[in-house]
């Protein structure tokens, strides 16, 4: 996923979301999130507004809009102050033939007490007479909890385009902790170069975020039947959060990882932290263009050869 696709991210909206009063839940230090992150506390109002958009309710999905303050939203077009603005756009879809909308959650953060964000991506169906097309887009919301109600306050999104078939295997459902806090990551290096010691493997960093689609897509396609087992037998992998591309850069520096074509990016290191190869032209970026040959190769170059450290 490339650098500009992250100006969704809630760092936009994180001044108008303080404006609104919160009705606090469990202490919870601002910006800060608890580790793993939880979507629990707005599941269900998420599922709510999923099961409106796919009913054409907008008035059940004005109801799940801030009105005081009320909710601004960034669109492709630009940015609005009309809270009446999204409800009108997500209902709109059910009259397009909108059968089928399904969402992935990709990141949850919780911003202080009672203000949540959530990195979503909407994969949706369509049928237009006899004919069905698939498309998706994304979004970051943010929920205020208010009055003992979550609402939403800010959102950002992308425009509807194709879906496009990966041939690498998809997540049914993303795991929101595949990057952990970014200040665990010089700590899990070296855990992995220690394991790697013993065992005479080799190690990853893939740089990137929860947020990014890209990421949950090369973790599934290691876990993968076909790829797992190539994985394992040579190599630790590290998951480095790069969090909005501010954290960790001197990380990324150190391992002559490039972070300016996208994420994921990754290094592979020896055994003893000597650096054997880095990303530098977001060769993984995208996985839309990576097939598993693709995987398998990078696997196959870069493993320890006969089963030992170089």
């Amino acid at each position: 996923m490339s650098l500009t696709r992250l100006r969704w991210l809630v760092t936009l909206f994180l001044p108008w979301c303080l404006c609104a009063p919160v009705q606090a839940g469990a202490p919870q230090a601002a910006g800060k999130q608890p580790k793993g992150g939880s979507a629990s506390a707005v599941l269900q109002p998420l599922e709510h507004w999923r099961a409106a958009v796919l009913a054409g309710d907008r008035a059940a999905l004005t109801s799940l809009y801030m009105t005081s303050p009320p909710a601004r939203a960034k669109t492709p077009q630009g940015e609005t102050q009309d809270p009446g603005e999204e409800p009108s756009f997500w209902s709109s879809l059910r009259r397009l033939g909108l059968t089928s909308f399904d969402v992935k959650i990709l990141e949850v953060k919780t911003l202080q007490p009672g203000v949540q964000s959530l990195v979503l991506r909407f994969e949706m169906k369509f049928r237009v007479v006899s004919t069905e097309k698939s498309a998706i887009a994304e979004a970051t919301q943010v929920w205020v909890q208010q009055d003992g109600a979550w609402r939403i306050i800010a959102t950002q999104r992308s425009d509807l385009s194709a879906y496009v078939p990966r041939r690498l295997p998809e997540p049914a459902k993303p795991n929101i902790q595949l990057y952990p806090d970014p200040a665990e990551a010089p700590a899990e290096i070296a855990a992995a170069l220690a394991a790697a010691r013993r065992d005479h493997k080799r190690v990853i960093l893939v740089f990137g975020g929860n947020w990014c689609y890209d990421c949950h897509v090369l973790d599934a396609t290691f876990r993968s039947k076909a790829v797992a087992p190539l994985v394992n037998e040579n190599y630790h992998v590290v998951h480095v959060n790069v969090a909005e591309y501010n954290q960790n850069l001197d990380l990324a520096k150190k391992y002559d990882v490039s972070l300016d074509k996208g994420v994921p990016s990754l290094a592979v290191l020896d055994s003893d932290g000597k650096l054997v190869f880095s990303q530098k032209q977001g060769e993984f970026e995208s996985t839309v263009k990576l097939g598993q040959e693709d995987v398998t190769a990078f696997l196959e170059r870069w493993k320890p050869q006969h089963g030992a450290s170089d």
